[in-house]
């Protein structure tokens, strides 16, 4: 049986429920359309401060917060269109952003579509019309979020899209990676290095992209806490990053279409023609062990 209901706290939160999996999903669609908490049979999947979240003022840290229309930083925050200058933050402004509940459903699973539309705030960073609309849809273990993208202006709309999932663990070490990727690239220094299946967990911070995907899925085993989580993408996405801070209990998967600064490059940028819709999708897996 699903189910979908409000609850009411600093911001309405919407409970989307699968009472035969024990899956919980929660979503607050006011703070950039943001999933905070996935629980399957009780166990916590995601990361969530929510003393960070609750202060408006300061970004997310935790849950699944929405990337767009860039993935990572620009050099200075600053790319040029069409001969003007724009500037545009770390990971665009889609996290920050109320999102607009339009559709939910218990019908083969709890689905909640959300969209963002641009406004006067979008376009003063980033001059283009355009509708977003997410649909998160839990069903047995597994949520999908199935992604649709609406170019409303008369001109080319240039974006990246990427998820920033932070992923909850109490023991870094006994993490076992499945990336399928030989090589990442360290995101501060740009130097590429090989990759055997282990991260050095001393770091203080760990900030790399695998550029070239050998295939379209990545996996993670905890076996401190006796799960595995899957992450499946389609052919939209070109760069999985993984990101961790030392002593946090946390560590993020992320796929991304493109690479950081694409904005500029160009590489891997999606340009979606005027009046066209660009659909894409992600899923998440969780198995007990």
């Amino acid at each position: 049986m699903f189910s979908i209901a409000l609850k009411s706290e600093q911001y309405p939160t919407y409970v989307l429920s699968d009472q035969a999996a024990g899956a919980r999903l929660e979503v607050v669609s006011d703070r950039g359309g943001l999933i905070t908490r996935w629980q399957i049979q009780e166990q916590e999947i995601l990361y969530f401060d929510a003393e960070r979240f609750a202060n408006p003022a300061l970004s997310v840290r935790g849950g699944v917060p929405i990337l767009f229309p860039i993935c990572g930083n620009l050099p200075d925050n600053i790319y040029s269109h069409e001969g003007q200058t724009y500037t545009l933050k770390q990971h665009g402004f889609a996290r920050d952003l109320p999102w607009e509940i339009t559709d939910r459903g218990v019908q083969s699973g709890a689905h909640l579509t959300l969209v963002l539309n641009s406004n006067e705030q979008t376009r003063a960073v980033y001059p283009f019309d355009f509708q977003l609309a997410f649909t998160y849809r839990l069903r047995g273990k597994t949520l999908e979020i199935k992604q649709r993208f609406t170019n409303r202006s008369d001109k080319p709309l240039p974006f990246s899209i990427g998820l920033h999932p932070y992923f909850g663990v109490t023991d870094k070490t006994q993490l076992a990676f499945e990336i399928p990727s030989t090589q990442f690239q360290d995101q501060n220094t740009q130097v590429i290095h090989p990759f055997s299946g282990a991260f050095d967990f001393n770091q203080d911070e760990i900030d790399v992209a695998f550029l070239n995907l050998a295939s379209n899925s990545a996996a993670v085993t905890d076996t401190q806490q006796n799960l595995k989580l899957t992450l499946e993408w389609d052919e939209s996405y070109s760069t999985l990053v993984f990101w961790t801070v030392k002593d946090k209990d946390y560590y993020c998967l992320e796929p991304w279409s493109a690479p950081r600064n694409a904005l500029n490059t160009g590489d891997h940028l999606i340009t979606l023609d005027p009046r066209r819709t660009y659909e894409t999708q992600v899923k998440m897996t969780v198995d007990l062990l």
